[in-house]
């Protein structure tokens, strides 16, 4: 696969948002593949006890749309 080198100059003259967005784009093809990243004994414990939160308590926490208006600022 051919791929261009992006630096991290161009990367840095990017908007926030836009880096944000780009960040987001990397986020989603790696997570089309989730048989390709391996999680620690740690980190897999931390994610039982989250989804164990949420089960006790669904309410709590804000939904992904919410928390991403908030992080670009549109809150």
């Amino acid at each position: 696969m051919m791929m261009s080198t992006i630096t991290k100059a161009e990367i840095l003259s990017l908007s926030v948002p836009e880096r944000i967005q780009l960040a987001e784009d990397i986020w989603d093809t790696i997570a089309e593949v989730p048989e390709a990243i391996s999680l620690s004994d740690g980190a897999k414990a931390e994610l039982d006890r989250r989804l164990d939160a949420y089960h006790k308590n669904p309410t709590a926490g804000s939904p992904w749309e919410a928390v991403r208006r908030k992080i670009r600022g549109q809150a």
